[in-house]
Order: structure tokens, then sequence, then C-alpha cells
């Protein structure tokens, strides 16, 4: 089974060799049909502490780490970028 790959923004890197990652999603309301916004937040590991408030990052699924830590950052996503730079990166 592959494991969940999720993007979201950084609030908080207070803790050591951990970023909480707010992720949203876009549903239909199941009743008025108007689309509404659900978030989450997720305890990530960040084993160098490199990564900041603010950034958007992927996090993947992994093995519990702590009480808390079922995922894992893998990389920055570059908000800033134009669909030729994304392009030219694949």
């Amino acid at each position: 089974m592959p494991k969940r790959v999720l993007t979201g923004m950084i609030v908080s890197d207070k803790t050591d060799k951990t970023v909480v990652v707010n992720v949203e999603r876009k549903v239909k309301h199941p009743l008025y049909g108007k689309i509404i916004r659900r978030s989450k937040k997720y305890h990530a590991h960040d084993e160098g502490n490199e990564y900041r408030e603010g950034e958007t990052v992927r996090i993947e699924e992994t093995a519990p780490i702590s009480k808390l830590k079922t995922w894992k950052v893998i990389a920055r996503v570059n908000t800033h970028a134009t669909p030729e730079e994304v392009a030219a990166e694949a």
C-alpha cells in the first residue's frame, strides 16, 4: 500500500525535530452544496530542524515516531514558481 503524501503550511516549529503542518482540503457541503474548507494539523518529523514557520511543505506518512508523530517532512514546495519552472524541474 502506498504512503499518503499531503501538502500544507507549517504553523509551528517551536519543538525540537518537530513541525506542525496545517493541511487544508476543500469539500462540498452535503446539503447545501457550497464548497467549504476543512483543515487538520499534523505533527511531522524534521530531523535537521531545517524548516521554518510559514513554509509550504510536503509530508509523508511513516511508522509511528512518537505519541503524536506519524508523518515526516519530505521537501519544500516552491509556492512562487511559475508553471514553466515547474515543468522544467519535472
